[in-house]
């Protein structure tokens, strides 16, 4: 299942890496939930043998996974998000991995980041600015799913309840895992199911990179926050000193996009504190 809003040409990238291994398999099928979008999400999923369901206004991320568990009776739904890239293998390993751990109410695997066309000049002291995923060669429990790569079982769904629409993007699927391993269920990672996350395109630049960090700065900073875990705006402030000086250090990219993302936390804070609404 693909959730996408005006992305079309990313969408077609990722349903073309995974309908040859859709229809190698039995009783499997492809669906995309558009949340709204104005663009031809539906013709790119016809041509590649997709089902599509449409939100007629945009409901946010969750709502569309909550519309794809309500379109299927399927026991395993395995979400991936609209600008990933599975490499041949991918289904079948993820379906053997839920085989073999049959306990597992969520699924994983590794998340490569890519860049396509213009790659930013990173030096390799912090990861890549784009989610990505590596918990090694063998299958283990994992700490997390992003969604990027996350298959969950219709038990787990009606064991914990399905996802809360009323979460922003960033972070929307960790609630539902939180639930999921406070009822006892647990999250396992196929060492052997991995994909690429892609940025491509004028996407892949500096100045949309560190708009996205902020954005994800400021969820990040209201998940600490409703975990009771959030820094000090000290503590914060201080991280921004490092990442500023990270940039021009070590000539790096990620320097201006971690200041983005602690930025973002930052902004949030004092919205916090002003009592105001988030953006």
């Amino acid at each position: 299942m693909i959730p996408t809003q005006n992305r079309a040409s990313y969408l077609d990238v990722a349903l073309a890496s995974l309908a040859p291994q859709v229809a190698a398999e039995n009783g499997v099928e492809l669906l995309v939930v558009d949340d709204g979008g104005s663009d031809q999400t539906s013709d790119v999923a016809a041509r590649h043998g997709a089902r599509c369901v449409r939100h007629d206004v945009g409901r946010g991320l969750n709502a569309a996974r909550n519309t794809a568990l309500a379109s299927t009776d399927a026991e395993l739904v395995l979400f991936v998000d609209d600008d990933v890239e599975a490499p041949a293998g991918w289904l079948r390993a993820m379906l053997d991995g839920a085989a073999r751990h049959p306990e597992a109410g969520c699924l994983t695997g590794p998340i490569r980041a890519r860049f396509d066309g213009y790659v930013p000049r990173f030096c390799g002291r912090e990861g890549a600015p784009v989610t990505e995923l590596d918990l090694g060669p063998e299958d283990r429990e994992a700490p997390h799913a992003w969604g990027a790569n996350m298959t969950v079982r219709r038990g787990a769904v009606e064991r914990v309840g399905p996802f809360d629409d009323s979460l922003a993007l960033y972070g929307d699927e960790q609630e539902w895992q939180d639930r999921l391993r406070a009822a006892g269920g647990t999250i396992l990672y196929v060492a052997a199911a991995g994909l690429d996350h892609r940025r491509a395109g004028a996407d892949a630049r500096v100045s949309a990179l560190c708009r996205a960090a902020r954005r994800r700065g400021r969820a990040a900073r209201r998940e600490d926050v409703a975990k009771g875990q959030a820094p000090t705006l000290g503590a914060e402030l201080r991280v921004l000193a490092g990442t500023l000086v990270h940039g021009p250090r070590f000539r790096c990219a990620n320097g201006p996009i971690m200041s983005a993302h602690t930025l973002g936390r930052i902004e949030e804070a004092l919205r916090a504190r002003r009592g105001g609404a988030a953006d």
